[in-house]
């Protein structure tokens, strides 16, 4: 088989990215429309990714947020977006990355993506550090194969409506 020189892969990604970008810009502007409601889903420590450190010491690699009904100040600019959300009722900003999301989900509709965090842009530096991290977890783990905070990934399956 010949060798994708043009990187399909990566320009499907980032067409994919720009649905997520294009229908958070249009709720910033206007709103949830109707039932509309989205599932995020982002890792934690990718570049850019800013969020408090009692979040990040909850979360450590992967967090999924929804936009629902109470969330404020969502802004949407060509890399990412920020938004204001409540967490055991401590008001926090977020700032994520479209290069960190790695799954959205609207189960009003049933539609969903999910995106290869290898093909992100400043990938490599997110799997650099997961490297490194997986390194120093197999070096210092004490655990006895209980589940560590933060570390609970849920398939966006689980929010798909039964029927």
């Amino acid at each position: 088989m010949a060798e994708d020189h043009m990187r399909y892969d990566i320009l499907a990604q980032e067409a994919l990215r720009g649905v997520v970008r294009k229908v958070l810009a249009e709720v910033a502007k206007t709103g949830l429309p109707g039932e509309h409601h989205f599932f995020i889903s982002f890792i934690t420590r990718a570049p850019g990714v800013r969020l408090s450190e009692k979040l990040l010491g909850q979360y450590d690699k992967e967090m999924t947020i929804v936009i629902q009904n109470q969330y404020w100040d969502l802004k949407v600019n060509e890399t990412g977006f920020e938004v204001g959300l409540s967490f055991d009722g401590i008001p926090e900003t977020l700032v994520i990355p479209f290069s960190a999301v790695k799954g959205f989900f609207d189960p009003s509709v049933q539609f969903g993506l999910q995106f290869d965090p290898a093909t992100a842009p400043g990938a490599a530096a997110v799997e650099a550090k997961a490297d490194a991290d997986v390194e120093a977890a197999a070096e210092t783990d004490a655990t006895d194969g209980e589940e560590q905070p933060g570390e609970k990934v849920v398939s966006l399956d689980a929010f798909r409506k039964k029927p």
